[in-house]
């Protein structure tokens, strides 16, 4: 059988196959080989036509924590069967919304779709009436994945039905395993049948001890293919997305700002009111943002100024909102929503020209996650306050910035934010996806300045850092932005595409 030109390897994983086995690990524990030493060797044999190397998905299944609350207290419909079972079999519906009001909507649907339960309507009240509910393959289920302490593997075809319901309701976590198996070709087979393993005795690194005490003689040297690919060196290098923030705050600096920081934690009055937002503004419900169960002492110095810019103006010529203003909207703490809290605080301490200063953060809203949006994003935040500014220096500052980050075409559209006017949107031109917009900018208000003694103009702008990252980084999904994927951080190129 020389004549295939096996090595020792090689020949092991043939004979070690004749057993029948067929996953890596186990042919490594036969062989008394290591597992990675058994794949190189395998993906030689599947070159020369010997193997077939198969890659395979599992999915293993886990319960969310909703899904492990129900195992323990059972599915809304079979709580709230077990309650109209225990209170007669018959139970006004407005009795159960008021015991069952986080789920009744979901356990009455489930109710009906399983036929567990009918509704009776006599006069004006509607009555829900328990028929059977034998146990399901759903509960069994759940009840077998909460005994695991680990994700397990299920019979999909027996449970595929049940797994998809399951996987809609949200009480499902799937995580996937690859994993290969190796398999012999008719050829590799035959050969396999008629190796022995002694006649594959090699050398396969030359020590100067083999040369010295002249082991080589008569012994076969393992052939040394120059057109097989080395194996791949991954160096070590930051996070594309932290190399990313990092050129940012160097571009920064290198135009002349200074960098600021603070809490995550602000006060109402930071975040919205000294900034000009009316306190009814849709942006402050609480869909829109994470209020903290706290409050925050308010700065004296400027709260009467505030309150009365946004009551009547302040004096300046303005009308301000009108209507009421309530301190304690003001006092209420919340996640910061933007960066823009720490600049006029930072503006306030420093009323003085010049001012350049920039910051990068970490800010929160109430986002629903998809691909292009997040609860938690970071912001790129800068204002320049000095004598003479005008917005044409805003759009030189925007326009150098941008192209210190790779992008070339630039363009400027009117844009609207309640605390700056003029306002305007930088958008920048992207090969095969086009124009698309990447932040806000403007000239803060008197409205916002004159309440902290700033007497001249300042120029603001903000910009999100993440879908600038996306950008650079060719990403469809904002959430492999986050994600500890080694093979996607090994993969990514440490230059980014628009260098």
């Amino acid at each position: 059988m020389s004549d295939y030109d096996l090595t020792l390897n090689e020949a092991k994983v043939l004979k070690g196959l004749l057993s029948g086995k067929t996953e890596p690990e186990d042919i490594a524990d036969d062989t008394n080989m290591k597992l990675e030493t058994v794949m190189q060797a395998a993906f030689f044999l599947e070159k020369k036509g010997f193997v077939i190397i198969e890659e395979n998905i599992d999915e293993r299944y886990g319960l969310t924590d909703e899904g492990l609350d129900y195992a323990t207290s059972g599915l809304p419909e079979r709580q709230i069967f077990n309650f109209i079972q225990s209170n007669g079999g018959r139970v006004p519906l407005s009795v159960l919304k008021g015991t069952f009001p986080r789920f009744i909507d979901i356990g009455i649907g489930w109710l009906k779709r399983k036929k567990w339960a009918k509704i009776e309507v006599i006069g004006d009240e509607e009555l829900v009436v328990a028929l059977n509910a034998p146990l399901g393959d759903d509960e069994r289920l759940i009840k077998e994945l909460s005994d695991k302490k680990d994700y397990c593997l299920i019979e999909k075809e027996e449970y595929n039905d049940t797994l998809n319901q399951l996987k809609r309701r949200n009480l499902l976590n799937i995580r996937e395993e690859k994993y290969r198996v190796i398999k012999l070709t008719d050829l590799g087979k035959k050969v396999a049948e008629n190796i022995k393993i002694e006649d594959y005795d090699e050398i396969t690194n030359v020590t100067p001890e083999i040369i010295r005490e002249k082991r080589w003689i008569g012994m076969k040297f393992r052939r040394y293919d120059i057109s097989i690919p080395s194996k791949e060196v991954y160096p070590a290098k930051k996070h594309p997305y932290k190399r990313i923030i990092e050129e940012m705050r160097d571009i920064s600096l290198q135009m002349g700002f200074v960098e600021i920081k603070g809490e995550i934690v602000q006060s109402s009055f930071w975040d919205f009111d000294a900034l000009f937002q009316p306190q009814d503004h849709p942006a402050r419900d609480m869909q829109d943002t994470f209020y903290l169960n706290s409050e925050s002492k308010l700065p004296k110095e400027y709260l009467s100024k505030v309150r009365d810019m946004h009551l009547n103006g302040g004096g300046i010529g303005s009308t301000g909102w009108g209507g009421n203003w309530d301190e304690s909207l003001a006092r209420k703490n919340v996640l910061r929503t933007h960066t823009t809290a720490l600049s006029i605080k930072y503006l306030a301490d420093h009323p003085n020209p010049p001012v350049k200063a920039f910051c990068i953060g970490r800010v929160y809203r109430r986002e629903s996650i998809d691909s292009t949006h997040l609860p938690e994003f970071e912001q790129l935040e800068g204002v320049i306050m000095d004598k003479d500014l005008s917005f044409s220096h805003l759009l030189g500052y925007l326009d150098r910035f941008y192209k210190a980050m790779g992008f070339e075409k630039i363009r400027f559209r009117p844009g609207y934010f309640p605390y700056t006017e003029p306002s305007v949107e930088p958008e920048i031109y992207v090969e095969g996806l086009g124009w698309m917009e990447l932040g806000g900018a403007g000239i803060f208000r008197r409205e916002v300045t004159e309440p902290f003694g700033i007497k001249y103009p300042v120029l603001a702008w903000g910009i999100g850092v993440s879908r600038l990252a996306m950008l650079k980084l060719g990403l469809s999904d904002i959430r492999e932005l986050y994600r500890s994927d080694i093979d996607w951080l090994r993969r990514k190129p440490i230059f980014n595409r628009f260098r």
